[in-house]
């Protein structure tokens, strides 16, 4: 049973009027029947009936109408039986085929009548279930997550969710009163124009960012985006919109912008370039400055094995090897690239490894050292300049004072000034050999005696002078050193020790310091006599070359003891250290 049923059966007042009807036109066929039959005689027929067997069809069931046939038949064959005597047999066939006309009409409105009962009872569901979604949708437009609208052609508001009441601090009605137009901010209504336009060419949706204004006249960022169903033919009545406020995403992107530009300021200004290895392919990644420090053309990718043309051999190695320590998270490789043009250049490759998608990859950053290498070498070669400088300079102030105490040191013979001047040309040779030793470069080998003997041999015949120890060759700039460090004993005892002090004694030795071949050499110079300064010692440039202020020009652990009859000082020289 349908609703319009049960709405019918529940008005009692309906169904009596329904009767009613009915009955009056039953009780109008029957009366004119009957005059019919009395002023036209057995020339009238049963058709009269017919109008009114349907009308009470219509208006009743089906065994209200039968009921309505069988008594206009009865009623019509009565008449005739009364008026004429006899009931003809025409009348009979007549009165046949009026109740099976009755009948058929009857039972053809029942069926339509269950047939329409039908169909609406499906287009009661069918409209339960669209006034069902037709609900959620609504619900759903109302609580959505973005802002929706609906719009006429002429771009005015019609419909506007809860969202987008919000975001703009309209109320709905207020919005229904203005213009799509009128929310977007001036500067970006072209972008609406060509939103609206991009629709016209039959396009279903057309989207775009950009700014609309609140209530209060502050604005925010917003994709728009309009939407429309155009079936062929049919001209644009409405426009769907919808707004997401990204406002949050907008400011994200540009300080993301922000950063880039400053990240690629820095790298740009440090000559730095990102790059990264897929270490599962073997596949390389690179900026166009990392290509550019490699020499090679820019690429988006290439394999790492290309990479073989521009490294130089000796440094390949250091990259497969970072690239096989897969538990090292950060790294530092410092390669040499061979550029096209014969150059060589340094490049120091600096990152970390991660997973990205279940891929083990590696990035950073790559920086170009060679200006800097080359820096490094042109600091160092000055600052070893400016050391050899300062020990000349230190040699020669030295030397003066050496030659004053030579002289003083030597006699006169006899009064034999011949004598007197070939000894003393004889201490000054030796002194010049030693300085011409000093002032070599250090790259030939010497014994560690004769560097000593060197360095005291023009004092050996006037002062008490013991030298002892094995035979130890000293190597490269070792030997240099080493005599730089006898040296300033020798100086230092010429001017205030032993050697200034006729009855003053040196005794200098070496040892090693174990049976080992690799042992240290344990080297001593020990000084007798009164000194003739105290036993503070001074900090200079001579203390720095023995390590008193830190460590010496060659060995370690140096000892240094001073006191009024005499010094000792003792030095460690390691066998690596000072040659094979």
């Amino acid at each position: 049973m349908n609703s319009h049923s049960r709405r019918w059966n529940s008005d009692p007042s309906a169904r009596l009027l329904t009767h009613i009807a009915s009955a009056s036109v039953l009780v109008a066929t029957l009366i004119f029947e009957t005059k019919a039959s009395v002023y036209i005689g057995e020339g009238s027929s049963f058709l009269e009936f017919i109008p009114a067997i349907i009308i009470i069809s219509y208006l009743e069931d089906r065994a209200p109408a039968l009921a309505a046939t069988i008594l206009m038949v009865a009623a019509g064959l009565w008449a005739r039986g009364t008026l004429h005597g006899q009931i003809s047999s025409e009348d009979w066939a007549r009165a046949i085929l009026l109740l099976v006309s009755g009948g058929v009409i009857a039972m053809t409105f029942h069926r339509l009548r269950q047939d329409l009962r039908e169909l609406l009872e499906i287009a009661e569901v069918r409209l339960s279930a669209v006034e069902a979604t037709e609900s959620r949708y609504r619900w759903a437009f109302e609580r959505a997550a973005m802002g929706f609208a609906n719009t006429n052609e002429d771009g005015e508001l019609l419909q506007s969710n809860r969202r987008l009441c919000e975001m703009t601090g309209y109320k709905e009605e207020e919005l229904a009163h203005l213009r799509l137009r009128t929310l977007v901010h001036p500067a970006d209504r072209d972008a609406l124009a060509q939103l609206l336009a991009g629709l016209g060419n039959d396009s279903a949706s057309f989207a775009s960012e950009v700014r609309l204004t609140r209530k209060d006249g502050t604005a925010f960022w917003a994709r728009l985006t309009l939407s429309s169903s155009m079936p062929d033919g049919v001209l644009l009545e409405s426009i769907f919109v919808v707004v997401d406020d990204i406002s949050e995403r907008r400011a994200a992107h540009e300080a993301l912008r922000a950063q880039k530009e400053w990240l690629d300021l820095a790298l740009s200004a440090g000559r730095l370039a990102t790059w990264r290895i897929d270490l599962k392919d073997g596949i390389v990644t690179g900026s166009g400055t990392f290509w550019d420090i490699l020499g090679l053309p820019p690429a988006a990718s290439r394999r790492l094995e290309d990479l073989t043309a521009v490294i130089h051999p000796a440094d390949w190695p250091k990259l497969l090897a970072s690239r096989k320590l897969a538990s090292v998270t950060n790294y530092d490789v410092e390669i040499r690239v061979r550029r096209p043009d014969g150059h060589i250049r340094w490049v120091a490759l600096r990152g970390r490894e991660e997973k990205y998608d279940d891929r083990l990859q590696r990035l950073g950053v790559a920086a170009d050292l060679t200006e800097r290498r080359q820096t490094t070498l042109l600091r160092a070669a000055a600052k070893k300049r400016e050391r050899i400088m300062l020990e000349q300079r230190h040699r020669f102030s030295n030397l003066f004072p050496v030659i004053t105490a030579l002289v003083n040191m030597a006699d006169v013979p006899e009064n034999n000034v011949a004598k007197y001047k070939e000894t003393l040309i004889d201490r000054i040779r030796a002194l010049e050999a030693t300085h011409l030793l000093l002032s070599r470069n250090g790259n030939a080998s010497g014994m560690l005696h004769d560097l000593v003997v060197q360095e005291l041999q023009p004092y050996m015949g006037t002062r008490d002078i013991s030298i002892s120890g094995p035979s130890v060759v000293i190597s490269g700039g070792a030997a240099e050193s080493f005599a730089m460090i006898v040296h300033e004993l020798t100086t230092n005892s010429l001017k205030h020790g032993a050697l200034g002090d006729p009855k003053g004694r040196i005794e200098v030795n070496w040892t090693f310091a174990s049976e080992d071949a690799g042992s240290d050499i344990v080297f001593n110079w020990v000084e007798s006599g009164r000194r003739r300064t105290s036993s503070v010692v001074r900090h200079g440039f001579g203390s720095m070359i023995i390590g008193v202020d830190g460590a010496p020009l060659v060995g370690h652990s140096p000892k240094l003891e001073i006191s009024d009859r005499g010094l000792r000082y003792s030095l460690r020289l390691s066998r690596k250290e000072i040659g094979p």
